[in-house]
């Protein structure tokens, strides 16, 4: 077997957990293939007043594509636990069923289904992996970008984070769910590839301190890219703009700059004063763009406090998602063989059976959810669609990530404006559950209390 450290499609099917393998072979050698239902979701938001859906469309092609290729089946059957009939049926394994998921870019909150999975309960269980990892990482990354956009307000926002972020794979995901979240664009050359992302850079220290002399490293650089933005806080941040507004004195028909970027010290008042030299020497036209160590608690402070900064870069604090790095995700069996199932396990709980949420929006503001039943219809727009079926991806499954983004930015727009605030909201986005999910929930949960003879009884 041939090894390669990167994810891709031959090997995405053993991405997954040791006992998704064992528990796929029980399943197999029990004849237990009736449809499973398996919800995705996040049982509490931690600091978050609301989440931003996303990683959908990865999911999609994971489930698409997925297959066991030889030398896949040759590794498993290697660790002696597998027989020759499971291996055989790992041959010839195709994801088949069908798939339910809010839109990209939709805000959804505790307890509600992000993704829910209808399939052979086989199917369902060994996906289980790599969705959580997917959407769990996807959707805290989009988040966290809208709080950083939210932050910046009409400001452009890019993403500076893939050389601290977490991983190849983390940092092309990083980047998409940050644009689906309204970042205007990344550094990262990748990404702009694969998803056509606006790409944005400026210079490295390590260009000006190549050059004897920071005034030349400018020249230099703004000759061969004009209009560019020049980093100057590589020595003295002040002394930088005091080179620039030179050469732009002394070499005006030749030097073209369209911005300064201040990367590190106190940026309220380095703003202030590269915004006053700037604008007394005629160049009111130049940008400031400010990076280091930002996130959307910083950026909030900087502009509440008048700091002239028309851009920000945003690296690690965004890209790692420091201050709250994971989910308390979730992908749970709610329902087996057309009985609804839950866990009963304290504060681990799950919903039981097929489920479907309905936000409610008066005067053009979201009031309230409320997470039903699927066969119910109630009041509010329903925010769970079909995007497969029999393994393949349906019209609402497939977007372009343009559509995505401004979906993203109209549904957040619908949330009432406290509650995209930076401070938890109190009380909280109204999460409800319909009478008839309570209901089944009561009944599924003494059905499960009373022991085997409770469940043979349905």
């Amino acid at each position: 077997m041939t090894k390669d450290d990167w994810l891709d499609a031959d090997n995405a099917a053993l991405f997954t957990d040791f006992y998704q393998l064992t528990m796929l072979q029980a399943y197999f050698r029990e004849e237990m293939r009736e449809d499973a239902v398996f919800d995705l979701f996040v049982r509490r938001l931690g600091r978050r007043n609301y989440l931003v859906a996303c990683g959908l469309d990865t999911v999609l092609r994971y489930l698409e594509n997925l297959h066991f290729t030889e030398q896949a089946v040759d590794f498993v059957g290697s660790q002696g636990s597998f027989d020759q009939a499971f291996l055989d049926y790992l041959d010839r394994f195709r994801f088949t069923g069908d798939v339910y998921a809010v839109a990209e870019g939709t805000p959804v909150f505790g307890d509600e289904p992000i993704i829910e999975v209808v399939a052979p309960i086989g199917e369902a269980q060994l996906v289980e992996t790599f969705l959580l990892n997917q959407i769990t990482f996807q959707t805290n990354a989009a988040t966290k970008a809208s709080r950083v956009r939210r932050a910046a307000g009409e400001r452009l926002v890019s993403d500076f984070g893939m050389r601290r972020m977490h991983g190849g794979d983390a940092a092309l995901k990083a980047a998409r769910a940050f644009y689906v979240a309204g970042v205007d664009a990344t550094s990262n050359v990748l990404a702009g590839q694969l998803y056509g992302i606006p790409m944005i850079g400026t210079m490295a220290h390590s260009y000006v301190e190549a050059h004897d002399q920071e005034k030349g490293a400018f020249e230099a650089f703004a000759g061969i890219f004009p209009g560019s933005t020049l980093l100057v806080d590589t020595y003295d941040t002040l002394e930088g703009i005091r080179a620039v507004v030179d050469l732009a004195a002394s070499e005006a028909d030749t030097f073209s700059v369209g911005g300064v970027r201040l990367d590190s010290g106190d940026l309220a008042h380095l703003s202030a004063e590269a915004r006053r030299m700037l604008d007394e020497h005629g160049l009111e036209h130049v940008k400031i763009v400010a990076s280091g160590s930002l996130d959307e608690h910083i950026i909030a402070d900087l502009i509440e406090g008048g700091a002239p900064i028309d851009a920000f870069g945003v690296g690690t604090k965004m890209g790692t998602i420091s201050d709250m790095p994971y989910l308390d995700s979730a992908y749970k069996l709610s329902g087996y063989a057309g009985t609804p199932r839950m866990k009963l396990s304290s504060e681990k709980s799950n919903l039981p059976g097929k489920k479907q949420v309905f936000r409610t929006i008066r005067g053009g503001v979201a009031d309230g959810d409320v997470i039903a039943e699927a066969e119910e219809e109630i009041e509010g727009l329903p925010l769970l669609q079909q995007v497969m079926r029999n393994g393949r991806r349906l019209p609402a499954g497939t977007r372009t990530l343009e559509e995505i983004r401004e979906h993203a930015r109209s549904a957040l727009a619908v949330l009432p404006d406290d509650l995209r605030g930076l401070t938890a909201r109190e009380p909280p986005y109204s999460v409800e559950l319909s009478a008839r999910l309570r209901r089944t929930r009561e009944e599924t949960r003494r059905r499960l209390e009373a022991g085997p003879a409770g469940i043979g009884r349905h």
